[in-house]
């Protein structure tokens, strides 16, 4: 196992951050730290107490109370919210946008910034997100940009949608995706953007494998 290493993953919805980080982390021995699931914890909470995403000082009063974290059962990642697993409930379109939306939130972003570097700090870990190589882990030993076509993404959600039994259009998502890229990458609060050091990686012709080969040859260059 190589020691005391981050690898810091960023891009935008649906680019397969998640999927490929998790695969990645497992084969290297690393801990991966699904920082997208800390947010959509948060707006399943919002959600949950009825407010609505855009009224910013409910969101932030919310935070008051709420207690987040990320454990690991039988090897898997669980996330809970006060307590309580919350792991299937927020993987829903709706807990997505939610998720985008108190994401542009400086008091939420502050919020789980503790959290997140925590983990770094005492552990080797792939953490995917937003800003990861940008805003939480700027010392990163290795920043990767992963990125794919809307139409690419957009297809690899429905798909992804389907199987779990939601029903939606792919032009539903297509259309979500495209504002969440909209949404992420021009809110005040550390944007989405490529960090100047990080290696792009655009996936839209990529089958998982493929993805999951090519990354971790960037990385084992690196290390």
């Amino acid at each position: 196992m190589i020691m005391s290493c981050a690898i810091a993953i960023d891009g935008p919805a649906g680019a397969g951050k998640s999927t490929i980080a998790r695969i990645l982390a497992k084969e290297l021995e690393f801990i991966y730290v699904d920082t997208g699931a800390l947010y959509r914890a948060i707006g399943y909470h919002v959600l949950g107490l009825g407010l609505e995403t855009a009224d910013t000082e409910g969101v932030i009063d919310a935070l008051q109370d709420l207690t987040v974290a990320i454990d690991y059962v039988e090897g898997e990642q669980h996330v809970f919210v006060n307590g309580k697993d919350v792991s299937g409930s927020i993987r829903t379109p709706e807990v997505s946008m939610a998720a985008s939306a108190v994401s542009a939130i400086p008091e939420v972003r502050a919020f789980l910034l503790d959290v997140q570097r925590g983990m770094a700090a005492t552990r080797s870990v792939v953490m995917d997100g937003r800003d990861i190589g940008t805003t939480i882990l700027p010392d990163a030993r290795i920043k990767i940009f992963l990125t794919a076509s809307p139409e690419a993404r957009a297809r690899r959600r429905h798909k992804e949608l389907l199987e779990k039994g939601t029903a939606v259009t792919y032009d539903e998502v297509l259309a979500d995706m495209v504002k969440r890229d909209y949404d992420d990458t021009h809110r005040a609060a550390s944007p989405l953007r490529r960090a100047a050091d990080a290696v792009l990686v655009d996936t839209s012709e990529d089958t998982l494998e493929q993805a999951v080969a090519r990354m971790k040859a960037i990385v084992l260059e690196r290390l």
